[in-house]
């Protein structure tokens, strides 16, 4: 795809990103699980980074209570499948990025396909059994996978990449079993402006790590606390116990995608 210097003239001017960094951008494939709360921040600035090609993977509609936070969507949207309202919404962004809607639910099954051919993954879903299907499928493909999570007034954000550093986590590292106290967002609420805060920086660890800018939160997580305003990271040890990732540890075949 070629690159539009006129559209992407403040990226190219970036020491970090330049033309180099903006071609591959261009040519990257992403999967993002979830067009709500995460997924519409995240999935509207990767579009307008001038990534080639989005795969949104969402089986929900779009209802009422949703507009409070999952900002790809306006009330005539109501009813509407929330992927295939993404995929309109940011082909108007940007017509050159190739946006694929799956309405359909991502599990252990699905994902290999989901996420087939693609560099990396978001996920932004709101539940745990998705939450260790994705990261399963991400350890499988060899791929980063881009978490983020949010509730109340606090969020997290963590990259997953067990393949890129021999001590890295994934995230059944982090997150074993699901809490018995685990509670989605419906229950606990969720200030809004907060989907919009993590989201944004799901998309800023997925342009690192398609550009080789900086340094993304391989290993690390950081914590947004919206209340007091502060932000710290912490690093995630790896489990040699993990039922998922432990035992591919010494696999040379998975080389990763970026």
């Amino acid at each position: 795809m070629a690159v539009d210097v006129k559209r992407h003239a403040r990226h190219i001017v970036l020491k970090e990103l330049g033309g180099p960094g903006q071609q591959k951008l261009s040519r990257a494939r992403i999967t993002v699980i979830g067009a709500g709360g995460l997924g519409a921040p995240a999935l509207l600035y990767l579009a307008a980074a001038g990534v080639g090609h989005l795969r949104v993977v969402d089986p929900d509609t779009v209802s009422l209570s949703n507009l409070q936070r999952q900002i790809l969507f306006r009330t005539d949207d109501v009813d509407a499948p929330k992927a295939e309202r993404a995929r309109d919404v940011l082909t108007a962004l940007d017509p050159s990025v190739t946006v694929e809607a799956i309405c359909e639910r991502a599990t252990a099954d699905t994902l290999p396909g989901l996420i087939e051919g693609a560099d990396l993954v978001l996920d932004g879903c709101d539940d745990f059994a998705t939450r260790f299907a994705v990261n399963e499928a991400a350890i499988a493909a060899g791929i980063p996978l881009v978490s983020g999570a949010v509730g109340r007034w606090e969020g997290q954000i963590a990259v997953f990449a067990p393949h890129l550093k021999p001590d890295a986590p994934c995230y059944q590292c982090w997150v074993p079993e699901t809490p018995p106290d685990a509670e989605d967002c419906a229950v606990m609420g969720v200030i809004g402006a907060l989907t919009g805060v993590i989201g944004s920086m799901m998309a800023m660890e997925a342009i690192k790590l398609i550009t080789g800018a900086g340094e993304p939160l391989i290993g690390r997580i950081c914590l947004y606390d919206g209340l007091s305003g502060r932000t710290r990271t912490v690093t995630l040890p790896a489990s040699r116990n993990c039922p998922a990732c432990a035992s591919d540890r010494t696999d040379t075949r998975r080389t990763g995608h970026v």
